[in-house]
């Protein structure tokens, strides 16, 4: 799911830091804790966490559970206390923005965006999985990997195919080379057991979670291994549990190139700001002629269609993006603007910091084991090509590194919400990391869950963002644990209109180049160029 990691690269660089298919297999069951650790609390260096009154720390957890009493490796934590009496308090909100890769200290002010105050009845509390962020050892394998001048991503001759395999093999032993412990204890049911860890580590007998994207699949498979230590969860643009995770990354090749034509339709709807076209099909063969001459030779030598390609993927993800990408469009069309497309690709590309990425692809490569033969790798994304033919090679070349992967495979748990009694569910109908139809598929494994939809809506794990009828929902159920009634299908439980689509951004603010305020509540979930 590269698109998962892109729009964890996006949220990544949003966010600073803030310390100096499933298997038909029964679930695990819940492994015998080690003796409980404690965080040292301190101060964090974040400004949005000290404006908060944030605290932080490192709480030290096995590198593997089996051996609960060996080698020790840390997870940066944060946390604001809640901020009403004692006798409101609800207890622990655990987050995570996605990814994987994504850090999610920030996520511990998070609190302060919901509606009513109902994040004030919480300690919220955001940490950097293992291998993340300032979590220690933190995982990194080839920084430069992201670099100008890779070859195309469409794999037109032999040669060019031969190139990125040999690259992405390359990649894989860097990794094994440089952290070859880690990769065996990196799976989503390893962070799911630190979790629990940093639950026991705060006293708390239940713990309630908040998750994005990619974290929204955390959820799952806390709530299937630990479902008794669940209070509730609000889960945002949720994960298939069918497709970990070579399915997933092919279904979300084809919806990509959907929102992008959602986003090429809004260009022509305001191409008295973009002079680009003012039909979808007019702005397309512009992007098209574009994509073609940058192919032979990349502006400034710098910016190619890789790097066009890994730029305009942010329009499939946030409409909150969709002003800043219209002007970039129209300032390279129009005036021969590379340099603010190099802005944008070194913003959004995670050039010269491969810590998400190679975090991405140790979880994925080694929660499954992926296909090891090539051949049907190029049967596969050829078919999905000639579906959604923007996005399909960039996200296969993103994981080819898992056809070559050292850490060893496991087998996914069988996602059972069963006994987990409630959960909060939101997802835009046109999510493209995300398709809606896994928020579907989690409602039907969770019978407490109940399911918001927003359709037409493009965005991916955004919540809370100002969007009344989403927001409010959400915090009632964190305040009362109130939910909708449950419908009974295959269907969503409320609908609400998402938020309307954005206006273009004004010239004064688009000639400086800089990415417009962010919208009231926008939050950008840890992506990869493609995955949640």
């Amino acid at each position: 799911m590269r698109r998962l990691f892109l729009a964890a690269v996006g949220a990544a660089t949003l966010a600073s830091s803030v310390l100096a298919v499933p298997s038909a297999t029964a679930a695990p069951a819940p492994p015998q804790a080690p003796s409980v650790a404690t965080i040292n609390w301190g101060p964090c260096t974040d400004p949005t966490l000290v404006a908060a009154g944030g605290e932080c720390g490192y709480l030290d957890v096995p590198l593997d559970y089996d051996n609960p009493n060996g080698k020790k490796i840390q997870l940066a934590v944060g946390r604001i206390k809640h901020k009403v009496a004692d006798a409101q308090y609800q207890g622990v909100m655990l987050t995570n923005p996605g990814g994987p890769g994504g850090s999610g200290l920030y996520l511990a002010a998070n609190g302060a965006r919901l509606p009513n105050h109902a994040g004030d009845f919480y300690d919220w509390i955001g940490f950097d999985p293992r291998g993340v962020g300032t979590s220690k050892p933190a995982l990194s394998c080839d920084p430069n990997y992201m670099d100008y001048n890779r070859p195309s991503y469409l794999p037109v001759t032999p040669k060019l195919e031969k190139t990125w395999l040999d690259r992405a093999k390359g990649y894989a032993d860097a990794c094994a080379k440089k952290n070859p412990e880690l990769l065996d204890h990196i799976k989503t049911t390893d962070t799911v057991k630190d979790m629990d860890s940093i639950r026991a580590s705060l006293g708390a007998e239940k713990m309630n979670f908040y998750g994005y994207s990619y974290g929204t699949y955390l959820g799952q498979v806390y709530g299937t291994m630990f479902p008794d230590r669940v209070r509730r969860m609000v889960l945002d643009s949720t994960v298939d549990p069918r497709n970990v995770w070579y399915k997933a990354n092919l279904n979300q090749d084809v919806a990509f190139d959907v929102n992008l034509k959602v986003w090429f339709d809004w260009v022509a709807q305001h191409d008295d700001a973009y002079h680009l076209g003012k039909t979808q099909a007019a702005v397309k063969r512009v992007f098209d002629e574009q994509l073609l001459k940058l192919s032979f030779k990349p502006a400034g030598g710098v910016v190619g269609a890789d790097e066009w390609t890994d730029v305009f993927q942010q329009a499939s993800y946030y409409q909150v993006r969709w002003p800043l990408l219209g002007d970039a469009f129209a300032k390279f069309v129009n005036s021969g603007d590379w340099q603010n497309m190099k802005k944008l690709f070194e913003k959004f590309g995670g050039r010269g910091d491969d810590n998400g990425y190679a975090v991405y692809l140790a979880v994925q490569c080694s929660d499954v084991q992926w296909p090891q033969n090539w051949n049907q790798w190029r049967v596969d994304n050829w078919r999905t090509f000639l579906k959604g033919n923007y996005f399909t090679w960039q996200n296969a070349w993103y994981n080819a590194p898992c056809v070559f992967w050292h850490g060893k495979a496991g087998k996914p748990v069988n996602v059972n919400g069963s006994k987990v009694e409630s959960v909060l569910m939101i997802d835009e109908t046109l999510d493209a990391p995300t398709p809606y139809e896994g928020s579907l598929e989690a409602r039907s494994r969770f019978p407490g869950a109940r399911l918001i939809a927003e359709p037409g809506g493009t965005s991916h794990a955004v919540t809370p963002r100002g969007n009344t009828c989403v927001d409010s929902k959400i915090a009632d159920y964190l305040t009362s644990g109130a939910l909708p009634d449950r419908k009974p299908g295959r269907t969503a439980d409320v609908e609400c209109a998402p938020l309307p689509q954005p206006q273009p951004t004004p010239p004064a603010t688009a000639a400086s180049g800089q990415a417009p305020a962010k919208a009231a509540g926008a939050q950008p979930h840890y992506a990869a160029l493609p995955m949640s």
